[in-house]
């Protein structure tokens, strides 16, 4: 009996700190997390950026007076209004609860766009457009191999849209010098 209870002791230890060693915790539950790390980067990151894309587009609206400006900040809100409701919806799916924000650095870019109009305003508009842009190719671009299905076709999907808006903000850059 006594050589039973070393093994039986042993096997509940290395059960316990496994246990404690699980990475995928979902924040403020006890459940875990239906997303490896890159599949969280993609859906935080990708719901933070279409909320500053859509909030500076917002601003383009009313400061722009530009036709091209604001034609990418009209599309600008549908397609991350669309975009967010697909990601809103596999946050929840995968079980990540933390709170959606938008970044302090984003913060303040959209503080410097509302107080710049006209030309000046056009060009922060569409260099912001152009730099987000690029990071969430290369976050998209990764989540397409990711481990998960739904994560990997969502990225998979959506990326050919980033890339237009992308040469979208190009071409009008390019029209501003």
């Amino acid at each position: 009996m006594k050589k039973l209870i070393y093994p039986v002791l042993g096997l509940a230890i290395a059960l316990s700190v496994q246990s404690c060693m699980d990475n995928n915790k979902a924040k403020y539950l006890n459940e875990k997390t239906l997303a490896d790390d890159g599949g969280v980067a993609l859906i935080k990151n990708g719901i933070e950026g279409g909320m500053t894309e859509i909030a500076a587009s917002k601003i383009a609206l009313k400061n722009s007076q530009n036709s091209k400006v604001i034609s990418l900040a009209q599309q600008m809100i549908t397609d991350h209004t669309q975009a967010d409701k697909t990601l809103d919806s596999i946050e929840f799916d995968k079980m990540l609860t933390e709170k959606d924000t938008i970044s302090g650095e984003h913060k303040e870019m959209l503080d410097s766009l509302r107080t710049k109009t006209g030309a000046a305003f056009d060009r922060a508009y569409i260099s912001m457009m152009i730099h987000d842009h690029k990071e969430a190719i290369d976050l998209f671009t990764d989540a397409s191999d990711n481990k998960n299905q739904t994560i990997q076709d969502f990225a998979r999907a959506t990326l050919p849209t980033i890339k237009d808006h992308l040469k979208m903000a190009k071409d009008i850059d390019a029209s501003l010098k």
